[in-house]
This record gives C-alpha cells, structure tokens and sequence, in this order.
C-alpha cells in the first residue's frame, strides 16, 4: 500500500468523489464527522492538518485525516469536538496502524472516539456510545421506549404543564432564527462555567468550524440548529452536526430557569419525530453516561480510546502523563485545584491550549 500525506484544501476532485462514494457504500460511515465538509472546515482554521490518501494498485483505497498537536503528537482531525473518528476506507480494503503513522511522520497517535473496529489491538477502553434508532420511524421508536419505562409519558406531561405555565409549545427543526443560536451560546457558556470546563464557543478555532458549518449547504454535512419554544420564547435548542440519514448529538442546552419541565428531553423528542420525516435514521447521542442518554438510547454502538505508538519512549512518557492526569481529576487534589483561582487560572490554561 502507498501512503501520502497532503493539506486537505490540496485533495483534487477525484479524491473528494471517492472519499464521498466510500462513505455511501459503507453503512458505518454515515456519521458526518468522517465527511470530507468537516475536515475541510477544520482544516482552515487548524493549519497542522493533514490527510493521509492510501493508494492499492487499483486506485484509492482509503484516507484518514488527522492533526499534529504539540509537533509531535497526532490526533483524529477535530479532535476535542469530533465524537466519530477513523479511517474511511474503501470496502475491503485495511490499513496496519503502525504502518500509517510511519508514512504520516507521527512518533504517536492518540484518539478518543475511535470507530471501535479500527486499530484493535490498541485500544485503552472501548465505550458505547447511546443512539436513538429511528430508522423504523419515531412511532416504532416510540412503542420501544413506553415498553422500556416511562421517559416519554413523563416527558410529555411536563410539556402539558409548560405549555399551560409559560406558553404554547412550538418546535423548529432547522431554525435559522439568530435569537434562537444566541439563546444556545449563551445557555452553553453558561453550563462550561457551572461545570467548570472550557468554553467551546468562545475558543477561536471551533467557533470557526461552527461557523462554516452552519453555513454548509452540504448534504453530507451541515450544522442544524433545533429549537423548542414555549410561546415565543426558546426553551431548549441543540447545534447538531447531520448526514443524509445520521445526526451527530453535538452542543445541547436548554433555559435553567424552566428545567423542571424536562425541555432536554422534549427537545430530543422532536428532533426524533422531525428527523425521522426527513430522512435521519439515527441520533448519535455520543458517550457519556448521563441518565437522559440511558433512557432515550434503544441502540449503541462502540468506540474507543487508545494510543498507537511507534516510539517507546514517546508512548511511555503519554502513558505517564495520562495517568498522572487522569489520578489528579479523580483525586481530592483534582477535586482541590478545580476550586478558586486555581481553577478559574487552570482552566484559562485549558482553553488555550485547545485554542492552539
């Protein structure tokens, strides 16, 4: 196999037709974070990213697009907010891990939402990741949940209540409205502070990303904003990323002040009802193992975190330092630095190394 490296914005037409009709003969790459759109946005704000174009005797076999942090370290393009990671491969065709980091000139490479069936032998962990399967319509989905508990009942009572409390419900799917993406950022920014992370929305390079990508009007990949209302009021919105039949859960957030009426939760149940009237067979809910992706989930699918490296001393030093840090967040002294002005300095640090 013959492996070259290039810019993203140097992939000619023919490149961009066949990484395009890979993903269209392969189910399992349906999700919009292995589209060509979202590599290219990511592209032009993160001038370290590169594509590897695997080449067999008979033509392209596959690309995977990846970034170089730190000058030495690679990661999955859009790494920190891309939940579908891998290689888009042309059916049949296979790639040894090592192999590829050697022609790309990475010493390691390390990922987090990996397609779980690429690179095994390297993965740390392997999660599922919750899906709402709508692919048999959202009455079907419907039927399987009221089988399973009650999160739809109880849900819609309490849109009964909001709707007889603060105004009659509405829901847009795709709302361009701008009141309704300042509603979002700011709920968001706000839910990054409570929860003491980063704030995605102020970092330069994804607000970029996002950008674009509200304004893609690719089939293949464009950002959705989905809003419900009670009145004329927002209540709940999400900015996902969608496919033809795939929409990746992305940036959530609904009004604190009114969450007692379960707006998350509603607004994931349009957008299931919505979705499926418009050709979504599946919301990728990523992992994580929050109560509301339990009871909403009727399927998952695995992905996993790993390292694959071809310098021991590289790979070992990233192992240290994972553990190290993964001891101090689960520990009393994680708990202490995330506190104060340590944490507010910590996390000033944080944002500026994901802004680089």
């Amino acid at each position: 196999m013959r492996i070259t490296v290039v810019r993203p914005d140097e992939l000619g037409p023919g490149e961009l037709t066949a990484w395009r009709q890979f993903r269209k003969d392969e189910p399992t790459l349906q999700n919009p974070f292995l589209a060509p759109e979202f590599t290219l946005a990511v592209a032009r704000q993160r001038p370290a990213a590169r594509v590897a174009v695997l080449e067999e005797s008979d033509g392209i076999a596959g690309f995977f697009p990846f970034e170089v942090r730190n000058r030495v370290i690679g990661v999955p393009i859009g790494f920190g907010i891309s939940d579908c990671q891998g290689l888009v491969l042309r059916r049949g065709s296979e790639c040894d891990a090592k192999e590829l980091l050697k022609a790309c000139r990475l010493p390691v490479l390390e990922y987090d939402h990996l397609m779980a069936g690429q690179f095994v032998e390297h993965h740390t962990t392997i999660s599922p990741s919750p899906l709402m399967n709508i692919e048999n319509g959202y009455t079907a989905y419907v039927e399987n949940r009221n089988v399973a508990g009650d999160v739809v009942k109880q849900t819609l009572r309490k849109q009964r209540k909001m709707a007889r409390e603060v105004g009659d419900e509405r829901f847009v799917w795709d709302d361009r409205s701008p009141e309704a993406l300042a509603a979002l950022r700011e709920w968001k920014s706000a839910q990054y502070l409570r929860t003491q992370q980063y704030d995605r929305f102020a970092t330069p390079w994804i607000a970029g990303v996002l950008e674009e990508l509200q304004s893609s009007a690719s089939d293949d990949c464009r950002a959705v904003v989905s809003t419900v209302y009670a009145g004329d009021r927002p209540v709940a919105a999400h900015l996902g990323l969608r496919s033809p039949s795939v929409l990746a859960y992305w940036f959530p957030a609904y009004d604190q002040d009114l969450s007692k009426y379960s707006a998350g939760i509603l607004l994931c149940l349009r957008m299931a009802e919505a979705g499926a009237a418009d050709g979504i067979r599946q919301i990728d809910l990523g992992k994580s193992e929050a109560l509301y992706k339990t009871r909403l989930m009727n399927d998952e699918t695995p992905v996993a975190a790993g390292r694959v490296g071809r310098s021991w001393t590289v790979t070992t030093a990233r192992r240290t330092q994972s553990a190290v840090t993964r001891s101090l967040k689960q520990g009393a002294l994680g708990e202490k630095l995330k506190s104060g002005r340590t944490g507010k300095v910590l996390r000033g640090l944080k944002a500026r190394i994901a802004s680089r």
